[in-house]
Formats: structure tokens, C-alpha cells, sequence
């Protein structure tokens, strides 16, 4: 069987596509890995949305396994495994050493339809447009693991205040992305301008974007985020709660 096998198309768990980070020809992205053992696949993806990480897949007593047997001791402790909850709770119960990572829930969400109609006011940014909103997320999202020229970024949209001199007040990413599965990151909006539905724009013209482009879009996102959520449902993302480990000695509280 070929590594990547069963990860191509529709058909495949998103996560796990997202992770193997396929270039155009089909072939894995930089130092990326596939592992198999009966039902189960893990993708082991390095520097993923600011992370070394393990996209786990499969029936729990075949994942528990292949992830102690052969991707743990091929990685070490520094990757950490994420999937659905309820599997990343099995792998927890069954590997010593691996606990759950803490900090709230988050939902995996995506989509392969794009949303109708083309939202106004997006633009994708130019270069100047960039390094604006790289001064948006110094004010409102310094902590986002995507940013404008971060590794992994590579465009950004922008919602424009068109009675307001023209400033740039909400952007979001195409970050990460791979043939197959785009991904929207670094989604934030200046406080001042909330509650005017330019999330909910900008999430509809990224993925709308993504879907025509790789067939499929995707973003994690906290489950207590609701004004988030609601936006990215409004964009036809559908979610399930995810959960994310780590070895014992290299714990993190952040979940995602």
C-alpha cells in the first residue's frame, strides 16, 4: 500500500489529509509521515499550525497500538496525537506515559461545499494590506500560531472599514493548507468592529476559496468560541469535538 493511500479525495478523514500536507503531485509534504496497522492511521506532520503533531484515525484498539508500538517510538514525546475525542480518550487510557492535553474543547470543523453567494467588502491583501494586518494581530491576537509571514502562511483576507478612512479591521488565513484540504487560520476581528457579521464575511470568501481550490476546507476552533462557531456554520462547516494528548515529562495546557 502506498503511504498515501485512502488519504486522497472525499472520502478521507480530513484531519488526517490536512496533516499529510500533499503537494500538487500527490506526494507527502516536508518530513512527513504515514503509519498503518489495521483500521488505524496515523499522519505524523512536523511544524503543523505551530506544532509537531500525530492525526490519528481508526477503531481504538487498533490506534492504541500502532501509536505506542511504532509512532511514538519512530517521533519521541515531542509530537502530539489529535483526533476525535473519544479516540484520543482510548489512546489516553491505553498508553502510559500519554495524558490529555488541558485547556478547553475544540471542535474540527470543514466543509466540501463552498457557501453561497461572494461575500462584499473582502479583498485578498496585497503586500501593504499584509503588513497591516500583521499590526492587527500585534493589537488584538499576538498569541495566534498563524500570522502574516509566519512559516506555513500563505495568503491573508481582509475586510476594510469603508467609512473609516479605509482601516483594515478583520483577517483570516489560508495557512497550512495542502492539495486536498485548505485551511483557515488567524481569524480575528479589531474589537471595534464585532458584531458587524465581517467574521462571518470573511470566513465565507476564505472558504468558499479553499473548496474551489483543494476540494475541501477545514479550521479547528475552541467549542466555548460561539460567535466563532456560529460563523463558521454560517460558512457550511459542520463540527466534532476533537481532543489532543501529550507525553507526561512535555505537557502543555494549550489543547490544539
Amino acid at each position: 500500500m502506498a503511504e498515501t493511500d485512502g488519504l486522497h479525495g472525499r472520502e478521507g478523514a480530513g484531519h488526517l489529509l490536512w496533516a499529510a500536507r500533499l503537494r500538487p503531485d500527490g506526494q507527502l509534504g516536508p518530513g512527513v509521515r504515514v503509519f498503518r496497522h489495521g483500521s488505524a492511521t496515523a499522519v505524523v506532520s512536523p511544524g503543523l499550525s505551530g506544532r509537531d503533531r500525530i492525526a490519528v484515525d481508526g477503531k481504538a484498539e487498533d490506534a492504541v497500538v500502532l501509536v505506542r508500538d511504532e509512532v511514538l517510538a519512530a517521533t519521541g514525546p515531542g509530537y502530539r496525537p489529535f483526533g476525535d475525542a473519544e479516540l484520543i480518550a482510548a489512546l489516553v487510557r491505553g498508553i502510559p506515559g500519554l495524558v490529555a492535553a488541558g485547556g478547553p474543547e475544540f471542535l474540527w470543523m470543514e466543509t466540501t461545499a463552498p457557501p453561497p453567494g461572494v461575500p462584499e467588502g473582502v479583498v485578498w491583501l496585497d503586500e501593504e494590506g499584509e503588513k497591516e494586518a500583521a499590526t492587527v494581530f500585534d493589537h488584538c491576537f499576538p498569541d495566534s500560531y498563524a500570522q502574516p509571514a509566519r512559516p506555513g502562511t500563505r495568503r491573508w483576507a481582509g475586510a476594510y472599514d469603508p467609512d473609516g478612512g479605509g482601516a483594515l479591521l478583520a483577517v483570516a488565513g489560508d495557512a497550512w493548507s495542502g492539495a486536498g484540504c485548505g485551511f483557515m487560520a488567524g481569524v480575528v476581528t479589531r474589537p471595534e468592529a464585532r458584531g458587524r457579521g465581517l467574521g462571518a464575511a470573511l470566513s465565507r470568501f476564505v472558504v468558499g476559496a479553499l473548496v474551489r481550490e483543494h476540494g475541501r476546507a477545514a479550521l479547528m476552533v475552541d467549542a466555548d468560541n460561539t460567535a466563532a462557531v456560529s460563523a463558521y456554520r454560517r460558512a457550511g462547516m459542520s463540527g466534532r469535538t476533537f481532543g489532543a494528548a501529550v507525553a507526561r515529562a512535555w505537557g502543555s495546557a494549550e489543547p490544539s
